[in-house]
């Protein structure tokens, strides 16, 4: 499967309103980060839970060894773009959860969504992020 290709095509549909095959449209947010190498706009469609009003998306990349571009983009420049379900465009600051919080919410996540630890258990020694998108201002 050709994942640029899927993306590009959850993101067309997602900004259009349409129906996403295989996808709860209300669970998925598009986030934009700024490439660290490229320095040039990244899109990528995600899945997130709601987190004290904020977006929570999960860097599992779906149990890869290694972290997602999105995320490493974050941590270089953790300014980004938040499109919501309902059509609004939202900057917001990227935030990794640590500690206590991180460990709460990773529990409340994988009771909502159990394949998140199977996520966990491909990834190995790599412990998945939590990012926190806060709303700028």
């Amino acid at each position: 499967m050709d994942m640029a290709a899927f993306n590009a095509e959850v993101i067309r549909a997602y900004r259009a309103g349409e129906p996403i095959q295989g996808m709860h449209r209300d669970r998925l947010v598009l986030l934009t980060t700024t490439g660290r190498h490229s320095g040039e706009a990244r899109t990528a469609p995600m899945m997130f839970v709601d987190f004290d009003g904020d977006p929570l998306v999960v860097a599992s990349a779906d149990g890869a060894a290694d972290h997602p571009s999105w995320l490493l983009n974050l941590r270089q420049d953790p300014h980004v773009t938040v499109e919501t379900p309902d059509g609004a465009s939202t900057a917001a600051v990227a935030e990794e959860l640590a500690g206590e919080e991180r460990d709460v919410a990773w529990a409340d996540l994988v009771d909502g969504f159990p394949f998140f630890a199977e996520h966990q258990q491909r990834a190995g020694d790599r412990v998945i992020p939590l990012v926190r998108l806060r709303t700028a201002g």
